[in-house]
């Protein structure tokens, strides 16, 4: 069968025999995992999960290429292929199409348009998988695993709910068509309970977001953009956090976020009342 790349859904196989060999040595699924393979595209990558996994649920957005991978793949009893958007799939429902339930994983080699958003689908699905293993543009896959000092909002966000690590750097020759950057595949093990306590996820990622307003300024002045007060004010608000305003966002490390949301929320309180 000939296959054709829609341009339009950034498909870029991997053809690597080194890199599919690495991507699935990383992914250490035991028997007891449900797989959950985004993108599975021609199979590259599929054909070596499905030599040690229990269930593989294989969800591609190519509907061309969804019907055709079962045969590609020699029709295997553990495989289920679904097409459709992933990110409108909620996991319960695809680990019921394989059978199973949690525990799951998620391997992929994600498109650079959406790779963001279904490492984030996931980590706020439940439930969430124990772990992710997947390929995204070099700079994201960076910047999740990025220590302070490099930090960005997507840093924050998701060393929040995992404990990512990158693994390894692919360069574009790996690909079939290549594209124009290196990608980087990344770990991240989902946590239990977020890395600090909170009272509400979605806020604290809020005040994180206006801390980030304007990233290569002062925390005193990226705040003030993203809360749209006096930069006197935004101090005001950091010190009592005891952080420094002259700091750049991306050396706060999640506690220190943690103790200005905090801040954040007891200015808006006072201000309520």
């Amino acid at each position: 069968m000939v296959v054709r790349r829609r341009r339009a859904l950034g498909q870029h196989w991997l053809v690597s025999e080194r890199y599919l060999e690495r991507i699935a040595a990383a992914a250490d699924f035991g028997p007891e995992d449900t797989v959950i393979e985004v993108g599975p595209g021609t199979g590259n990558l599929t054909r070596r999960l499905l030599r040690r996994a229990s269930r593989l649920v294989a969800v591609e957005l190519d509907e061309a290429l969804a019907e055709a991978l079962p045969a590609r793949l020699g029709d295997p009893a553990n495989l289920v292929v679904v097409a459709g958007d992933v990110l409108r799939m909620p996991p319960a429902e695809l680990l019921s199409l394989a059978g199973g339930g949690p525990p799951y994983v998620v391997v992929g080699n994600l498109p650079f348009s959406v790779g963001t958003a279904v490492v984030r689908h996931f980590l706020r699905a439940q439930p969430p998988p124990r772990w992710l293993v997947v390929t995204l543009q070099r700079e994201v896959a960076e910047a999740i695993a990025a220590a302070p000092g490099r930090m960005t909002f997507l840093s924050v966000e998701m060393q929040l709910l995992a404990r990512p690590q990158l693994l390894f750097i692919v360069p574009p020759g790996a690909f079939r068509p290549p594209p124009r950057v290196h990608s980087g595949v990344v770990r991240l093990d989902v946590r239990e309970e977020p890395a600090v306590a909170l009272d509400d996820v979605d806020a604290f990622l809020e005040t994180v977001k206006a801390g980030f307003a304007a990233p290569r300024k002062q925390l005193r002045n990226s705040l003030a953009i993203g809360l749209s007060l006096p930069p006197q004010e935004a101090a005001e608000i950091i010190a009592l956090a005891g952080l420094d305003a002259e700091r750049r966002p991306g050396s706060l490390n999640l506690e220190e976020w943690a103790r200005l949301h905090a801040a954040v929320a007891a200015r808006h309180a006072s201000v309520r009342t």
